[in-house]
């Protein structure tokens, strides 16, 4: 399952959302913002603490870059 963890007002993190949802994607959206323990996991995968972060099967993307979360996607 690919996991987005985000917060709200987040112009990255919407466009993420929005452009997984254009290709027919189903995510889990955690939000950080609202859950200290969900901060503390992004933190631990990814190392950053800027949103948006997307993790699938151990893989992770930081940011919007639409090549990386395609190759994610594949994977």
């Amino acid at each position: 399952m690919l996991k987005v963890y985000s917060i709200e007002e987040c112009t990255w993190c919407a466009k993420v959302k929005r452009y997984l949802q254009q290709k027919g994607v189903e995510y889990l959206e955690i939000n950080v913002e609202e859950n200290e323990q969900a901060f503390k996991e992004m933190l631990r995968i990814s190392g950053q603490q800027t949103v948006p972060v997307l993790e699938k099967d151990g893989q992770v993307v930081v940011g919007f870059d639409k090549k990386q979360i395609d190759e994610l996607l594949q994977a």
